[in-house]
């Protein structure tokens, strides 16, 4: 059935889900700054109401500085004032939307990703409601018996599908590669914004640091401006040169 890895991973019904935190962040409001401009919406959103904890910690971060990595992930765990082990999370504002590339973090992000082959035995538990896996992989001959689930596997985009390296002649080695911790990241549908899990506050400075890295390398030459913050925490914006 399927198999557990720790791995962190935002998605389409192109590519593989990679979901940043449920807990909300600030972040990705202070991640738009630099984002190229849409077209103003004829309703104007209510100004958002921050709590007095949220201030006097925003209040510590330069909102005119670009921190090196480090430096960034060592003020983000500071200013986190959950009490929960909050998500840390990079916000990456890139060239233009409908940019997708794979990556592959160095260190666990914490977050358990279940990765299934289909099979026979997978398809009946789909034929009872039982979707107890986060990626599918499948052989293409496999397919037939997978599309009449497609409308229910489709929305939640965990229809197999080759541009992801889920539909493959090999499941089991892509699956080995899936745990391994290889996702495919991309936009949101009509923006150039990125939200990547990278860590929870409880892990090492330098394992954050090291998969911070590993995504601004994967972004080389797309990536305009990042921002990382944790659950509740202001973002603090990090230098990508």
């Amino acid at each position: 059935m399927g198999a557990k890895r720790n791995t962190g991973v935002i998605s389409s019904t192109d590519e593989i889900k990679i979901v940043a935190d449920p807990e909300a962040t600030a972040a990705s409001v202070e991640a738009t700054e630099t984002a190229p401009a849409e077209e103003p919406k004829k309703k104007k959103a209510a100004s958002r109401v921050r709590s007095g904890k949220y201030v006097a910690v925003r209040a510590q971060v330069d909102k005119t500085k670009k921190y090196a990595p480090k430096a960034a992930i060592e003020l983000v765990k500071k200013l986190s004032y959950t009490k929960f082990d909050g998500t840390i999370t990079a916000h990456a504002v890139v060239r233009e939307a409908g940019i997708s590339v794979p990556l592959t973090l160095p260190h666990s992000t914490g977050k358990s990703v279940r990765v299934a082959v289909a099979s026979d035995e997978v398809l009946a538990k789909i034929a009872e409601g039982q979707l107890d896996f986060d990626v599918l992989v499948a052989h293409p001959s496999f397919m037939p018996k997978l599309a009449k689930f497609a409308p229910v596997l489709g929305p939640k985009g965990l229809m197999p599908n080759p541009k992801n390296g889920t539909l493959t002649p090999n499941p089991e080695a892509a699956q080995k590669k899936l745990e391994a911790g290889t996702v495919t990241i991309k936009t949101e549908k009509k923006a150039p914004l990125m939200h990547v899990r990278i860590g929870k506050n409880s892990m090492d400075t330098d394992a954050l640091v090291e998969n911070v890295n590993t995504l601004v390398k994967s972004l080389k030459g797309k990536l305009l401006s990042l921002v990382v913050a944790s659950s509740m925490s202001p973002g603090v914006k990090v230098e990508v040169e």
